[in-house]
């Protein structure tokens, strides 16, 4: 949708404007217990987007960031509502949803001790029937507080530092069988890229990345230095991150997560961890449907799917009245920067680094849409108003800061996991049910089928060896994969059939099509990648720290409902 931005001086707002009040309409929704406020309600566009303090963590030997709880406006039009969430800070300041933007160096060691200070309840429903971080224990969030750990998505990170999901910890200092300490060392050895920090506890990672942790990570390297300096790139100036999430709210501005339980015979009740959730008002850094005031001049965007389960396939309408270039993928630059001629596809987890052209467009607006399904890619079409997305206002008085002229190259030369595999993997995507009779997606392999996250490691690699893994979905949806530790390269896709045992999920009679290449916008270092159904995608990685670490589907709806697995770097 375009319109015009200015008429006689005024700006014109095609949507709802603000109208003080203290609650918002409530609606019924079959998810919850009590009443919802009516999304459609939210003015839409008359926030401006909010930006992220930066943190430099390479200034100085350590820093201290707490997870904590704050109330902050994520509505605003003037509702006068607020609402309470959690977020990071620094030690003695307020923690923020999102967290500060943490920038930091390639080959320069950033520490960071992580505090948690969250509170003895939990903001949002806990289904204590999935294997959590409590699960089996006599601790409780009552007695010892909400358990969390800072995982830093994409980075290339020893064990101990990495947030594993039984590395959790309260406040209390209760502890996850694989804690060993608060003080984190990101090493930053690997190239410039988007990276971010979330919560990672076991079994409650929905909920607690729901209720605000997450943050960007900003990496710079030399050869992004050089391209800034010769003006091959906007300059941070000109520079906007842009964290997706979606999210559901009570009349009176709280956060709203589903709490009815499962329709099952034997339920223990209370509430039931969903399939997946889809909310239906959109945040972008922490606000409804903001705002983006620009310059008619290029920007770089680095986009982040920050969401539970919800896929965004943007556009402006289905297509781009503006040059929109994407540059980079989640761990680094792609190799030559590829227009985007169709709308921008981004599965939770994934981040996309894009320059916008905005030059000779002043004066003017658009309203990024979206109309990804629900599931993706062949659930329900997208139900106003989550189809829309930002307003992008080109209407700031273009500095004088030179243009950039984007490079022919972006990087030296094509990213390549070049080491001969030592073995090659096959594995499995699988939905069965559980003991209540609700859906549970499952990893494995081919020939042992699904597997729980509490069965024996069947992923070993030796370490400093290269291996291919061939993942095999068998579900009707896209689950978004990602690994711990390692940036892969996208091999490609290929169809296939085979004969699949009802019980175990194992594979037989494999037939595969031809591979498809990779598109050119998945060229460039990859953490997290989309596996589409009937097909089977291959990864190629170095894996080369020891350690435990996991791989797990970035619906984090699944990944607390064992779409995870534990994969052990051996010598």
């Amino acid at each position: 949708m375009q319109t015009m931005a200015f008429a006689g001086g005024m700006l014109l707002v095609p949507h709802n404007t603000a109208v003080a009040q203290k609650t918002l309409p409530p609606i019924n929704d079959p998810l919850f217990r009590d009443p919802v406020a009516d999304p459609s309600a939210i003015p839409r566009f008359v926030n401006e987007l909010p930006t992220p303090s930066r943190i430099d963590v390479g200034k100085k030997s350590a820093h201290t960031i707490c997870m904590g709880a704050t109330t902050q406006d994520l509505l605003g039009g003037g509702l006068g509502l607020t609402t309470p969430v959690w977020g990071y800070g620094p030690a003695g300041q307020r923690a923020t949803y999102p967290g500060p933007t943490l920038v930091a160096n390639s080959h320069e060691p950033a520490r960071v001790h992580w505090l948690n200070r969250l509170p003895f309840q939990h903001l949002l429903p806990v289904d204590t029937t999935l294997h959590w971080a409590f699960a089996d224990t006599d601790h409780t969030i009552s007695d010892d507080g909400v358990p969390g750990v800072v995982h830093l998505h994409g980075g290339h990170i020893d064990p101990d530092s990495d947030g594993h999901p039984d590395a959790w910890y309260t406040r209390t200092g209760v502890r996850g069988p694989l804690f060993r300490q608060t003080r984190y060392t990101y090493d930053n050895t690997q190239e410039a890229a988007t990276l971010w920090y979330h919560d990672h506890a076991l079994g409650i990672t929905r909920l607690n990345v729901y209720a605000g942790l997450a943050g960007f990570y900003l990496l710079r390297d030399q050869q992004e230095r050089n391209m800034l300096h010769n003006r091959q790139l906007p300059s941070p100036r000109h520079e906007v991150e842009l964290a997706l999430q979606d999210r559901m709210f009570y009349p009176d501005g709280r956060l709203a997560y589903p709490d009815q339980p499962a329709d099952a015979p034997d339920w223990p009740g209370g509430a039931s961890v969903q399939p997946e959730f889809f909310g239906q008002v959109i945040l972008v850094n922490g606000k409804a449907w903001p705002y983006l005031s620009v310059e008619p001049r290029q920007y770089r965007l680095r986009l982040l799917n920050g969401s539970n389960s919800r896929f965004y396939r943007l556009s402006v309408d289905g297509d781009w009245p503006f040059p929109v270039t994407q540059i980079g993928t989640d761990g680094g630059f792609l190799l030559t920067p590829q227009q985007l001629d169709g709308p921008l596809i981004i599965s939770p987890g994934e981040r996309v680094d894009v320059v916008a052209d905005f030059r000779g467009l002043r004066g003017e607006s658009f309203i990024v849409t979206n109309d990804a399904p629900t599931p993706f890619p062949d659930g329900a079409p997208v139900a106003a108003p989550a189809d829309e997305i930002l307003q992008i206002r080109v209407d700031r008085p273009r500095s004088s800061a030179p243009e950039p002229q984007l490079p022919s190259r972006l990087r030296p030369e094509p990213f390549d996991v070049a080491a001969p595999p030592a073995r090659v993997r096959q594995l499995l995507l699988f939905e069965g049910t559980d003991e209540y009779g609700r859906l549970r997606p499952q990893l494995g392999t081919v020939d042992k089928g699904a597997l729980l996250w509490s069965e024996e490691t069947t992923e070993n690699p030796v370490c400093d060896t290269t291996e291919v893994w061939e993942v095999f979905n068998t579900t009707p949806d896209t689950h978004p994969i990602h690994l711990h530790l390692v940036q892969f390269q996208v091999l490609g896709r290929a169809p296939f059939t085979a004969t699949q045992n009802p019980q175990t999920g194992a594979l037989s009679d494999i037939q595969v099509g031809a591979l498809q290449p990779p598109d050119p916008t998945e060229d460039g270092p990859k953490d997290t990648v989309r596996m589409r159904p009937g097909e089977v995608t291959r990864i190629k990685a170095c894996f080369d720290k020891k350690g435990v670490y996991v791989w797990h589907c970035h619906i984090l709806e699944h990944e607390d409902h064992e779409m995870m697995r534990n994969f052990e770097v051996k010598t």
